[in-house]
C-alpha cells in the first residue's frame, strides 16, 4: 500500500493567480522567482508567456511538490493571506512570526517593501516553518 504524499500547492489556486498571470502571481506562487519577476515587469511577456503557461501549471505544481516541505502551515492558506490581507501582515500571523505581522500591521506591509519581500519568499518562508515545527 502506498503512502498518500501530501499536497503543498494546488492547481485551481494556480489558475486564479494565473488569472492575474500578467503580475507572475502564478510563478511566484509554484517558487519560480526569477520568471515571476520577468512576468511582472514584461506584463507576462507581452501575454504570450501567460498563455502558454495554462498549459504549463499542472507541470509547475508537480515540481513545487518535489520543492517544498509539506507540514503544520499550510502554502494555500498561507498564499491567499498574503495575496488579500498581505499589507496586513495576517499570513505572518498565520505562521506565527508576531514581531514582523506586528509591523506589517502597523506600517501597512513594512511600507510595501516587506510584502513585496514576501510575495518573492513565502514558499521558503513557509517551508522553513514547517521544518522547524
Amino acid at each position: 500500500m502506498e503512502l498518500e504524499q501530501k499536497k503543498t500547492h494546488s492547481i485551481p489556486l494556480g489558475y486564479i493567480l494565473w488569472l492575474f498571470g500578467f503580475t507572475g502571481a502564478h510563478r511566484f506562487y509554484y517558487g519560480k522567482t526569477f520568471t515571476g519577476i520577468l512576468y511582472f515587469f514584461t506584463l507576462g511577456l507581452l501575454g504570450v508567456g501567460w498563455l502558454i503557461d495554462f498549459f504549463l501549471i499542472p507541470e509547475m505544481e508537480r515540481e513545487a511538490e518535489l520543492k517544498y516541505t509539506h507540514g503544520k502551515y499550510n502554502y494555500n492558506i498561507s498564499w491567499i493571506l498574503l495575496t488579500f490581507f498581505g499589507i496586513f501582515g495576517i499570513h505572518r500571523f498565520y505562521l506565527r512570526k508576531w514581531i514582523t505581522g506586528t509591523i506589517w500591521l502597523l506600517t501597512g506591509g513594512f511600507f510595501l517593501l516587506g510584502y513585496l519581500y514576501d510575495f518573492l519568499n513565502l514558499n521558503e518562508i513557509v517551508s522553513e516553518r514547517n521544518i522547524l515545527d
